[in-house]
């Protein structure tokens, strides 16, 4: 998704851009079609590869190269995004041979707590050819100033460059009214809710969550809270917990939203929390802070501007901490001198247009 928003902005800049990709399961579909009102998106060219069943192709990513020789005449520089796909590695081998550069996003892959999930086949794909595809990369971009650091004891030669996420100025110009998102779900009517919305995922810290806000359910009877996202695997143990806990009228599942449902969430929650384990650059963050909605994350997201700019709270991995962060950011007076705040570090600092032109710079340098 955030390649795709990358390559659109781009497109607005009058750069010629192809994304080359498998192609989309169902709820990939989904997502890429959410996408297309953002400016430029429609005229991204699409290069979609047929999903290979076989194990050869998973190792070799033979039906990508394939697919990259076809088009690698068409474009100057690759952008890839990801480190572990044997694709990746196949396509930069296409680009590499006709003399083209390419760029490398790990997007948190090299996390030292990425790096403990699946250690014994990551150290053995690390040997035998992902530092060779690091090593040579134009650069590596890095989506924050943790991230470079945390890759440091991989001793990597490839330069790095900070690039973050972004939003688009246009998308967020004119936001849902207030209340529309009630309209939709009237289970929360005559609440405040706490706003959850990524992957089901164990990495993003539900378990945290629900022992949090079972918690704090007692000290805050107006509070629900709302969990948007596809399940990542950790939806039914998730489910479990919050039955354990007794408060499955306060917790409600949506699945994943998206365009005008997604922003009118964003828009109508008292906070938006997520207390990941790990991640890059949070896309979802963002768009929060650009709806002016506070969050509640962990440290781990790797935001630091939530405490340089007084936007929420960053907490520690614990329920005690997530639980104490969102009662305190539940309590705030000043949410709207926060929100001009949050609306103005994002229309500086992280959107869409400006990023692009940076990537376009420094694709143009050399060394």
């Amino acid at each position: 998704m955030v390649a795709c928003k990358l390559a659109a902005a781009q497109v607005e800049l009058g750069a010629e851009v192809g994304i080359l990709s498998y192609m989309p399961r169902k709820d990939d579909a989904s997502i890429l079609e959410s996408l297309r009102p953002q400016p430029g998106q429609r005229a991204v060219q699409l290069h979609l590869i047929d999903h290979a069943v076989g194990r050869l192709e998973s190792f070799t990513g033979g039906h990508a190269g394939a697919m990259a020789r076809t088009v690698v005449g068409r474009y100057d520089v690759l952008h890839i995004h990801g480190v572990w796909e044997p694709m990746l590695a196949a396509v930069a081998r296409v680009f590499a041979r006709a003399g083209k550069p390419y760029v490398l996003c790990p997007h948190g892959m090299l996390d030292p707590w990425t790096l403990t999930q699946s250690a014994t086949k990551k150290k053995i794909a690390l040997t035998l050819w992902v530092r060779r595809l690091l090593n040579n990369a134009l650069f590596l971009h890095m989506l924050n100033k943790d991230e470079a650091t945390l890759c440091g004891p991989l001793g990597l030669s490839a330069r790095f460059e900070q690039i973050p996420n972004g939003v688009s100025p246009k998308e967020f110009a004119n936001l849902p009214a207030a209340g529309s998102f009630y309209e939709t779900l009237p289970a929360i009517r005559g609440k405040r809710y706490i706003l959850f919305m990524s992957r089901l995922h164990f990495k993003k810290g539900l378990d945290l969550l629900a022992a949090a806000f079972a918690s704090i359910t007692g000290t805050l009877p107006d509070v629900d809270l709302v969990v948007a996202g596809p399940d990542g695997g950790y939806q039914a143990p998730f489910v479990e917990m919050v039955k354990a806990a007794g408060i499955t009228d306060r917790v409600h599942l949506t699945g994943p939203i998206y365009g005008q449902r997604k922003l009118a969430a964003l828009v109508d929650a008292a906070c938006f929390c997520l207390p990941s384990r790990q991640e890059g650059f949070s896309v979802a963050i963002t768009e929060s802070l650009a709806t002016g909605t506070p969050v509640v994350v962990s440290k781990d997201c790797h935001y630091p501007e939530v405490t340089e700019y007084n936007l929420g709270v960053e907490t520690a991995l614990t329920p005690e901490a997530v639980a104490k962060g969102l009662i305190d950011t539940l309590a705030r007076t000043d949410r709207d001198v926060m929100s001009a705040r949050a609306k103005g570090l994002i229309a500086e600092r992280f959107n869409w247009p400006m990023i692009a032109a940076r990537s376009l710079e420094l694709y143009a340098k050399r060394g």
